[in-house]
């Protein structure tokens, strides 16, 4: 039972500033909304009316949009096991995980580099290049020339060498030269982004010929990565139990191992870390190579398993909003899953909001990027809620903040 009550206590924050996120998005709403706006003069009960109509059509299309509508789920019920009913019945819900397994896996590089004190803003560049790195290994090994569960180690641990390898490079230069390694991660994110195009371009071996755009071959003609659901239509793979499983061990790591109490004690206090013996430059190396293995094996087992293609862009906005997952998950495996999940069911259902409201999707990243604000400004939700809990008010900011954490 006190189990169940930590988790409610931990949950308790994240959950109220996620309701006045929405609260004050759905405020927003209303008063972008420019057909209400000319009616409110000549008719302003109908137009107040028609515009917290739209609000709520919004929020109903982002909340269908995510999970699913409960009409297709009763078709389902009632086909008696249609697989073609079941799977447009579940096909939101299981998109919204897909959209969120690259953020867990880039959240937990990223958060795995804070903890050390490090600044890795690198994280698309290592998921690309991991990426690059599935790619190759599933035209090696794919294809029969060994067997399947081979040939996914092999995509895997591509992965992993090649998000490192691009992470080795940022960190050395801190370690040995000083260089800031939020300018080095970003201008990796650039060349990464450009390696892509110059080799899907140009490399016989990954393009794929008479392309009307500049793509791999079909990667799923080499390596089939297995399911994880019994329908067969379903991007869902294996990748969403791997990057739990990431989790897991980031997250064993560091709070249950020597090498991770040594890393978080280097980014606590760097001066100290070298006093208790802990040297810096290899603190400093070896969090960004976990940092970008982690990323790199999540870019490797998306590209391969569910894009299927390696193409120019393959890491879109993950990057940065895989840091900002981390920040609001706290740095915690646990914290980055659970607020990649929310930022995979925003992404998801802001399409079929987008689509039916015609609610431009800046007002979705808009939204998103209340959640991080009120998440990280617990003072705040707090008062727009009037919170009644005793004692909350007279707390420092960081012992609220290591509450919550």
């Amino acid at each position: 039972m006190s189990t169940m009550r930590k988790i409610g206590r931990a949950l308790k924050l994240p959950a109220l500033s996620m309701f006045v996120a929405f609260l004050v998005g759905g405020v927003f709403i209303f008063l972008t909304d420019v057909e209400m706006l000319k009616q409110l003069t000549s008719n302003p009960l109908g137009a107040v009316g028609a515009g917290l109509g739209r609000v709520g059509a919004a929020y109903g299309a982002l909340l269908r949009g995510a999970f699913g509508d409960p009409a297709t789920y009763g078709d389902a019920l009632a086909s008696g096991g249609d697989v073609r009913v079941w799977t447009r019945a579940v096909r939101p819900l299981v998109e919204s995980v897909v959209a969120s397994v690259p953020l867990i896996f880039v959240g937990l590089g990223v958060s795995v580099a804070f903890r050390t004190g490090i600044f890795n803003i690198g994280g698309a560049g290592q998921f690309a290049i991991g990426a690059l790195g599935g790619t190759t290994a599933a035209l090696l090994f794919g294809a029969g020339v060994t067997p399947a569960p081979v040939a996914i180690v092999m995509i895997m641990l591509f992965g992993i060498a090649g998000g490192a390898l691009w992470a080795f490079i940022p960190g050395f230069l801190k370690a040995r030269v000083g260089a800031s390694e939020v300018i080095t991660t970003i201008m990796l994110n650039s060349i990464a982004s450009q390696l892509i195009f110059f080799v899907v371009m140009n490399s016989e071996f990954i393009q794929q010929e008479q392309r009307l755009q500049p793509v791999s071959k079909e990667l799923s003609k080499y390596v089939d990565i297995p399911g994880i659901l019994p329908i067969e239509a379903l991007r869902l793979d294996i990748a969403f139990p791997i990057a739990l499983l990431t989790a897991v061990a980031v997250s064993y790591f560091l709070f249950r191992s020597t090498k991770g109490f040594e890393l978080r004690t280097a980014g606590l206090n760097l001066a100290a870390a070298k006093y208790a013996g802990i040297g810096a430059s290899s603190s400093i190396i070896t969090a960004m190579l976990i940092s970008g293995g982690i990323s790199g094996l999540g870019g490797a087992l998306v590209v391969v398993g569910m894009a299927k293609q390696l193409a120019p862009g393959v890491e879109g906005s993950v990057g940065f909003t895989a840091i900002a997952i981390a920040l609001v998950g706290r740095t915690r495996p646990s914290g980055v899953v659970a607020t990649a999940l929310v930022f995979g069911f925003l992404q998801q259902g802001g399409r079929l909001m987008q689509i039916e409201t015609i609610i431009p999707i800046q007002m979705l990243l808009f939204v998103q990027a209340l959640v991080i604000a009120f998440i990280a400004a617990p003072d705040l939700t707090m008062q727009i809620l009037k919170n009644p809990f005793r004692g909350l008010s007279r707390r420092s900011p960081n012992s609220k903040l290591k509450g919550v954490s």
